[in-house]
């Protein structure tokens, strides 16, 4: 998930505010900088990998993820087909208290702040260890995007974002559907519109579609595998493009000669 906020926020208040909008004004003079984007003053470095930081007595949960790190970003840029710009900056919270100082809605357990900023919530160290790893590749994949199209660009449906997203965790984000509750769903016809795309004014959630939101982030993970499926130079074609700026639309019909409605028809086809 990542969190549709202002690009340059932050919870220190007019200081904090001036000190990130000039490491955001920094950043995009640097074009592409490898110094991570700052992390907010409460969290300490962790001495053992620069690009994690944590909350006071979190040092093993931030170990953890840290040992995870390098795998995750490995498993993002082969889907991708492209390096990270810039080393992803990881913020681990200890408790709910830090978690929700910088991410108000508590139903998410990991989070892309603006700011390139990826917040990992202590239920993933309590409840919901065993997600840790395809959680962290998912939300570095929507950092990869951040890094070169901006923060949950509007220019992609929100199911593009979740079901790559999803892909790159190998279904982290996704777990809590199972193949048959989506097609299922899919079956009775609440299914995700490929075809209807977002825009500043609109975002298509899972609630557009009749679907949970465990259902529709299901669905777009095994519509972006289909396509990678179908025809993986194709795939490859359209992730290139896409990260370059071409509007998504053009990028589908040039990489498969196809556009979204004849490819989401025959994944219905092959869905059943």
């Amino acid at each position: 998930m990542s969190w549709p906020g202002p690009a340059c926020t932050d919870r220190h208040g007019l200081a904090g505010f001036r000190a990130l909008l000039t490491g955001c004004l920094a950043q995009l003079l640097a074009g592409c900088a490898t110094v991570p984007p700052p992390a907010p003053d409460s969290f300490l470095p962790l001495a053992a990998d620069a690009r994690v930081w944590h909350e006071a007595g979190g040092e093993a949960y931030a170990g953890e993820a840290a040992a995870l790190l390098d795998d995750a970003i490995a498993r993002v840029e082969a889907v991708h087909g492209l390096p990270f710009l810039r080393p992803p900056r990881l913020l681990v919270c200890h408790t709910p208290a830090c978690y929700r100082r910088l991410m108000p809605v508590a139903a998410y357990t990991a989070v892309v702040l603006p700011g390139e900023r990826l917040l990992l919530s202590p239920k993933l160290e309590l409840e919901e260890r065993e997600r840790l790893p395809g959680i962290l590749a998912h939300e570095l994949s929507h950092l990869h995007l951040a890094q070169r199209l901006g923060h949950y660009t509007t220019a992609l449906p929100v199911w593009f974002h979740e079901g790559l997203a999803s892909l790159a965790g190998e279904g982290g984000g996704a777990e809590f559907s199972s193949d048959e509750e989506a097609c299922g769903a899919w079956d009775a016809g609440r299914r995700i519109d490929f075809t209807r795309l977002d825009s500043p004014g609109k975002r298509h959630r899972a609630a557009d579609f009749k679907l949970s939101i465990h259902q529709f982030y299901r669905q777009s993970w095994r519509f972006m595998a289909y396509l990678r499926r179908r025809a993986p130079a194709a795939f490859a074609a359209l992730l290139s493009q896409v990260q370059a700026g071409k509007d998504l639309t053009a990028a589908v019909a040039n990489a498969y000669n196809a556009d979204l409605e004849r490819l989401s028809l025959e994944f219905d086809f092959d869905s059943r």
